[in-house]
């Protein structure tokens, strides 16, 4: 029951308590402004709450299980290793609280008020928050935008929250699903589905399109898919779910390929095809903003909207759905309200599958690369000649470079393999310091170590291998 309804002003109202949001809250914070946070679930959105983080620590508890069996063929013997669900769930929750109870801290710090609710525009400079027990309104100079996304429904396999899941729901398992079936094969899903499999489930993972991770260089997948046949997940390309029925007890799925149909039973369908923006329901028309065709908020290089006041950042902006993303878009759109010359001008955003193996990437592909009018030239690098690779046991990937053969410049960073998340730093700074190969060649690598691979696979594409053959030239 709503009781009561008052007035406050603020100059800058942020809408949405993510990465992106309560970055740009600080930020304006930091520069003067008045700021009041407006967040309808937890402070720390998606990413922290349900997504990134949490995703993150189960894959790391299933990553370490699945390594307590793989090291006694090195050597190191367990005894009566057992799995606790509870306590497993109880981490990746400490995990989340820790770091939201972080994000809470900095706002208290500076000033930042946070209101629990959800938010409508009344008008250009206008909103009303509802939340269970009163609503109000916020009369604003400027307003930030950064309410997310949402995961996507399927329309013949909608969410129940227990039998058919989204990832929120398949990050909290109360127990190991006896069977598993993920429908799509991208990021979300691999993720998930390789770690549940390494804690005891049978996963099945059905993708739509020929292949795995539809859009990554087929290069960059297969040690995905040799690794996801070692672990004993079934791929089913080219399948999709014609039928589907819930009972208590588990999921009836009829499922088409080229070569006939399927009956699955599952205990857990996880359905991961991809998230869409939360721009319904805010009044955005109200505030004379509108949307483009994907239901995304058009917006300039400083994030302002076409409403000059009003800005929007992160997963309702196009472009990809990424929380750093999010998190720079939110600095740039709080310099920007306060009169600072920032824009968002990136040479290339980073993106991170945390796969077994990882694959991380920025930059162009080769393919890209040509489209773009460049003259394209590859070097790769297996993990397999790499000493430090050697010793971890990691040896299933490479190192890709992409340059302009004319120039050297460099155009873009490929791994797949042990710790891609960490190393694509490298790759990422050298795009935007425009780097040439001979810069990567010739910086001195620490050994051993995994990053030496960009050195070597700098020196392949430059024709002067050290730690492999060259190859015979075409």
């Amino acid at each position: 029951m709503v009781v009561g309804e008052f007035t406050e002003s603020a100059d800058v109202l942020i809408i949405g308590g993510g990465p992106g949001g309560y970055v740009a809250a600080i930020r304006a914070a930091e520069l003067g402004q008045s700021v009041v946070l407006v967040e309808r679930d937890a402070i720390g959105g998606v990413c922290l709450n349900v997504g990134c983080i949490p995703s993150k620590a189960l894959i790391s508890v299933a990553d370490q299980a699945h390594q307590a069996h793989l090291w006694a063929e090195r050597g190191v013997m367990y005894q009566g290793l057992s799995l606790d669900v509870d306590r497993i769930q109880a981490f990746r929750q400490q995990t989340v609280d820790r770091l939201t109870q972080g994000v809470r801290t900095l706002l208290e710090g500076h000033q930042v008020r946070v209101i629990e609710g959800e938010a409508r525009f009344l008008g250009p400079h206008l909103v009303r928050v509802v939340s269970t027990y009163e609503s109000q309104k916020i009369q604003f100079e400027k307003a930030i935008i950064a309410t997310g996304s949402r995961p996507r429904a399927l329309a013949g396999l909608p969410f129940d929250g227990v039998r058919v899941v989204s990832s929120t729901e398949a990050l909290a398992f109360s127990e190991v699903p006896e069977h598993l079936v993920v429908v799509g094969g991208g990021y979300i899903g691999l993720e998930l589905g390789t770690a549940w499999r390494k804690l005891g489930s049978q996963v099945t993972i059905l993708e739509a399109t020929p292949h795995l991770l539809p859009g990554f260089d087929r290069e960059l997948v297969r040690p995905i898919e040799r690794r996801l046949a070692q672990l004993g997940v079934r791929v089913m390309t080219n399948a999709r779910v014609e039928t589907a029925r819930s009972t208590d007890d588990n999921v009836v799925l009829t499922v088409t390929r080229n070569d006939g149909s399927e009956v699955l039973e599952a205990d857990r369908v996880l359905v991961t095809v991809g998230r869409v923006p939360n721009t319904d329901g805010l009044g955005l028309s109200e505030a004379g903003i509108t949307l483009d065709g994907g239901g995304f908020i058009p917006v300039n290089e400083r994030m302002a909207t076409k409403v000059p006041h009003l800005y929007a950042i992160g997963d309702v902006t196009p472009g990809p759905m990424l929380a750093h993303k999010a998190s720079h878009q939110g600095l740039v759109a709080a310099e920007a309200i306060a009169g600072l010359a920032s824009a968002f001008d990136v040479t290339a955003i980073p993106s991170v599958i945390f796969t077994d193996p990882e694959i991380a990437s920025v930059g162009l592909t080769a393919d890209e690369a040509k489209s773009q009018g460049y003259d394209p030239v590859v070097g790769r690098f297996p993990l397999a000649a790499n000493g430090r690779a050697l010793t971890l046991q990691e040896t299933d990937g490479q190192a890709v470079v992409i340059a302009d053969r004319e120039t050297g410049l460099l155009l873009g960073f490929h791994w797949v393999g042990s710790q891609a998340s960490s190393v694509i730093a490298e790759g990422t700074l050298a795009l935007e310091m425009g780097a040439t190969l001979e810069d990567l060649a010739l910086t001195v690598h620490a050994h051993p170590t995994l990053s030496e691979a960009w050195m070597e696979a700098a020196m392949v594409a430059l024709d002067r291998p050290v730690h492999v053959l060259r190859r015979p030239r075409s």
